[in-house]
């Protein structure tokens, strides 16, 4: 029985579910829902609770709304707000996997939230009932989060490091699960902390895989890529762009192309990095999604940065990183690429106060990731003695840690560095290493200024070619690694969402171009050509 829901009957419903005294924003916004099911129960992943249907949808559905389309994030936070301030029938467990909801719309929509954003999410959780039906894991990542975006990163990080201590301790299997490991593995990037970022997100893309849920699996995949990239692993990275693209056509979503458009701009192809860069701007600015706006902003000062051009960075830089506070994972990227631009352009005064947020976040975390970004963006703005030791502690931190990338720009930072104080040698040693390192993981645009830089010194520098396996388009190069890690033709072809027929085309065509006859030299043939197949290509169709 659906019936409209009137100021006065939304009053009835939530005194009749223990509300009590219900606030006045939420009494003044309880007309704009369009109408809520009158019913006893409602089946939520697999249970029965009884709740009333927010807007025509279930919680499941509002939840799908987030996670799979995005459509208008903050309008879902506010209508999840209106439940949870009115306690509209939930208990306390439902009440915590709506804040867990409202968190993940809250970091969506993020500079673009409007009224409602996380630091009234946070408020409000705070005051929210604890669940002992709950996991650990789960309440103490909410208890968390609510404490790092009304208190800060010194209040918020214990909590949150015990959360995700658990996360990885607890099976995750099952929907229920499932649902939490992006938010969980978000915070692990807020909190630089590599290990954990990299296990969430690889059991968030298996359990997805698992239990064929593509809505998370476009998510999963896309945190999934970046944990590739920041690894030095390009190639896998692009690979996993051709199956994220696979997902997105299967489910018609709208979610904006995170991984192609990171694959591109670590790479520095302007070219396609600037056609995603223009068309996620079209896409996330009419959504609302303020983290789709940031991320593209970052892309873009990278993508600069990359190619050596500080002053075309720095005002995306800029933009990126006022989101810092409340979007560290990629607002704090952002104050990375705004020091180097800034401090590379001239404008030490925007590097120093860039340098003071960043720094905020690395006390409270002070893991190997974070000292290791901090140490090095402080020697950007050092010199003599001070800056050469930083850098060297900017090595020896990331050289612990899973993030490669920060570890090849750190000698490349650190030759550069030697090159102007006019010692050849010890700069030829960083450069190549950094060279190497950046020309192997494929980025492009980076092992380009290692180059010049090497050249600058008398030293050169080998040019990685790319031969037979860069004939690969997207789809092959992706067939060719799922065939070599022992996937079946069936299997490929569930992943991928293509028959068995086409997997055996493609594959035969792999076969013929990489000049092998069997799987069993896949992996001989693909490591031997590390330059990987048309990762342009990947990113144009992302």
């Amino acid at each position: 029985m659906k019936f409209r829901l009137t100021r006065a009957r939304f009053l009835r419903t939530a005194a009749a579910a223990g509300a009590g005294a219900i606030p006045l924003s939420a009494q003044a916004r309880g007309e704009e829902l369009l109408e809520v099911t009158d019913s006893e129960t409602a089946t939520i992943d697999g249970r029965d609770w009884d709740t009333p249907i927010v807007g025509g949808r279930t919680i499941d559905a509002v939840h799908r709304s987030v996670l799979l389309r995005f459509p208008d994030a903050a309008d879902t936070i506010d209508q999840l707000t209106i439940c949870v301030e009115a306690g509209l029938g939930f208990d306390a467990a439902l009440s915590r996997e709506t804040y867990r909801e409202e968190f993940s719309a809250a970091m969506f929509a993020g500079r673009l939230a409007g009224g409602v954003g996380l630091t009234e999410v946070a408020r409000a959780a705070r005051a929210a009932p604890r669940s002992s039906q709950q996991p650990a894991s789960r309440e103490l990542l909410v208890d968390g989060l609510a404490l790092l975006f009304t208190e800060g990163s010194r209040a918020g990080t214990p909590m949150l490091r015990r959360a995700l201590s658990a996360f990885r301790r607890e099976d995750q299997s099952g929907p229920d699960g499932l649902r939490w490991l992006w938010l969980a593995a978000v915070t692990a990037v807020d909190l630089w902390d590599d290990e954990s970022w990299h296990a969430l997100a690889t059991t968030h893309v298996e359990i997805a895989r698992e239990t064929g849920a593509l809505a998370e699996l476009q998510l999963a995949l896309n945190s999934r890529i970046y944990v590739h990239l920041y690894a030095g692993e390009v190639a896998e990275a692009a690979s996993l762009v051709e199956e994220l693209r696979a997902a997105t056509d299967a489910t018609g979503s709208r979610i904006a192309p995170y991984g192609a458009l990171g694959v591109a701009a670590w790479q520095g192809h302007e070219a396609q990095a600037g056609d995603l860069i223009e068309n996620s701007m079209k896409d996330v600015v009419p959504r609302g999604e303020g983290i789709g706006l940031t991320i593209t902003l970052w892309a873009t000062a990278l993508m600069y940065n990359g190619l050596g051009r500080y002053q075309e960075a720095l005002p995306a830089a800029q933009q990126a990183s006022e989101s810092a506070k409340d979007l560290a994972a990629a607002g704090n990227w952002g104050l990375i690429e705004l020091i180097e631009a800034a401090a590379r352009s001239g404008h030490a005064d925007l590097a120093a106060a860039a340098l003071e947020s960043l720094s905020e976040t690395v006390a409270a975390s002070a893991t190997d990731w974070a000292l290791g970004v901090e140490a090095r963006s402080r020697a950007l703005l050092s010199t003599g003695e001070a800056a050469e030791t930083l850098y060297r502690e900017s090595i020896d931190h990331l050289g612990r840690t899973r993030v490669r990338v920060e570890l090849a720009r750190a000698h490349l930072l650190y030759g550069e560095w030697l090159r102007l104080e006019h010692r050849d040698t010890d700069a030829r040693r960083q450069l190549r290493t950094a060279h190497d390192m950046l020309d192997t993981m494929g980025l492009e645009a980076f092992a380009a200024r290692a180059r010049r830089e090497l050249l600058a010194t008398g030293a050169t520098a080998r040019k990685r070619t790319t031969e037979t396996r860069g004939d690969l388009t997207s789809q092959e190069a992706q067939i060719a690694r799922l065939a070599r890690d022992g996937l079946s033709n069936p299997e490929i072809g569930t992943r991928l969402f293509i028959s068995r027929r086409t997997v055996e085309y493609h594959l035969g065509k792999v076969f013929t171009k990489l000049d092998i006859s069997s799987r069993n030299q896949l992996d001989r043939a693909l490591r031997s050509d590390s330059g990987a197949a048309s990762y342009i290509e990947v990113a144009q169709r992302g």
